[in-house]
């Protein structure tokens, strides 16, 4: 009898743990440890300012949901696409991450981003969002990743080195932007020579691609036709445009981009040393600029034909595939909350994707006086109307590498305009039409 009663005391006890086992596996898989979820997050560093108020952003974020824990990994910007790749070919993607405005959707036609449509309508409009942040975000009426902010590129300059020229301002209003004309006037009273040297010169940035392309839609230029199944960009209004930048370096104003890697600055450091007087940078680059110690100012852009920017930024988008879709929804739509946004925003390092924030209630709730310089709200206008960068809209990322390598050999190795644009227009053609 005793022996009985020993093996049914045992049977139970083994049949309990079995049913502890199963119950604390099924924990793990769906709730995690004692409830909590834990997000796995990963973005790129663009600078440790950034990095920095993302995790402050996180903490806010948890603290808000104690049942949700947040694992943050910043990795470089140049390997961050082929590594957030590399881990969903793997099958061990983060569940939620940044995405570049150029890859989104080349990602999504991939398969590997969670359909976040029938969340977002649930809690959000798409008329919350400024037009080019809904542009950007929805693909054939459908959301796969939210607009983390918008953010365009701007005109900075030294106002110490234009004081000391004597020359005005350039206008923060984009109504009363300078010309063409006007800018290349002015970078050239900026410029210093010591006899053939220069030491100091009027301006630099526009070579930058992002740049390039905004100047070009600046004076009319069409990048692609409307269903991107072509590139417009050999166009009379591109050459234009391409040859006004050339002639800065040509007569001296503008430094070769070499100058800045065999210097060991930033561009935002020649800026503040007096190396250069105005500086065609993203609007990010006040985060850090803000902190140097020196006048910055910031303009709308010179224009060609008209006052125009262009405004992307990354999306935060969730895996196809993870096993917390509840879970990574709430942390994205905090992600794309005026609450999160505002603390980056009064930073410098981003502008606002909400409608509501451009409002006269809404400017005062992140205008920060010690970062966003004297007329800034006069530039306001400028990052709400601004242009769907239309890089944001093609879904081939080769497009945008074989534009950039074509017009590095125009910069840098003196092939003329007509056979480089005629040379892109060939070779991106082919590759839309693959």
């Amino acid at each position: 009898m005793k022996s009985r009663l020993a093996l049914f005391l045992v049977t139970i006890m083994i049949f309990s743990l079995v049913l502890t086992g199963c119950a604390s596996k099924d924990s793990s898989t769906d709730g995690g440890k004692d409830g909590v979820v834990t997000l796995k997050f990963m973005g790129w560093e663009a600078s440790p300012l950034e990095t920095e108020s993302v995790k402050k952003g996180i903490q806010k974020f948890e603290q808000d949901h104690p049942n949700i824990k947040v694992e943050y990994t910043p990795v470089p910007g140049d390997q961050y696409a082929s590594k957030l790749l590399t881990m969903m070919a793997g099958d061990a993607p983060p569940d939620v991450f940044f995405l570049g405005s150029a890859d989104y959707r080349s990602f999504q036609k991939r398969g590997v981003l969670l359909d976040l449509t029938t969340y977002f309508e649930n809690d959000l409009s798409i008329d919350d969002f400024i037009p080019s942040s809904a542009g950007i975000m929805q693909i054939n009426g459908s959301v796969y990743g939210v607009s983390s902010c918008t953010v365009s590129p701007v005109l900075y300059y030294n106002k110490n080195i234009f004081d000391e020229a004597g020359v005005p301002y350039p206008p923060s209003d984009p109504s009363k932007a300078w010309t063409w004309e006007e800018f290349e006037e002015a970078a050239n009273k900026l410029t210093k020579k010591e006899g053939d040297k220069v030491s100091q010169f009027g301006a630099y940035g526009f070579e930058n691609f992002a740049n390039t392309v905004m100047a070009v839609m600046e004076n009319s230029g069409v990048i692609f036709n409307d269903d991107y199944s072509e590139t417009k960009i050999n166009s009379n209004e591109t050459k234009k445009v391409l040859e006004s930048i050339l002639s800065l370096k040509k007569n001296g104003l503008s430094p070769e981009a070499k100058l800045l890697e065999e210097s060991g600055m930033s561009a935002s450091q020649m800026l503040q040393t007096g190396k250069i007087a105005m500086l065609v940078d993203g609007s990010w680059a006040l985060q850090e600029l803000s902190k140097m110690d020196f006048p910055v100012g910031v303009a709308a852009l010179p224009k060609f034909e008209k006052a125009v920017t262009t405004g992307q930024a990354h999306v935060h988008s969730a895996a196809a595939k993870t096993k917390h879709p509840e879970e990574a929804w709430e942390f994205i739509r905090f992600l794309s909350s005026e609450e999160y946004q505002i603390d980056l925003i009064s930073e410098g390092l981003w502008m606002p994707n909400r409608v509501s924030l451009y409002s006269e209630d809404g400017i005062t709730r992140w205008f920060n006086e010690s970062v966003h310089p004297d007329g800034f709200k006069e530039l306001v206008p400028y990052f709400q109307d601004a242009t769907v960068d239309p890089f944001a809209i093609n879904e081939k990322i080769e497009v945008r590498d074989i534009m950039v390598e074509e017009l590095d050999k125009f910069w840098y190795d003196g092939q003329p305009a007509d056979s480089v644009l005629t040379s892109i227009e060939d070779r991106v053609n082919k590759e839309l039409a693959k």
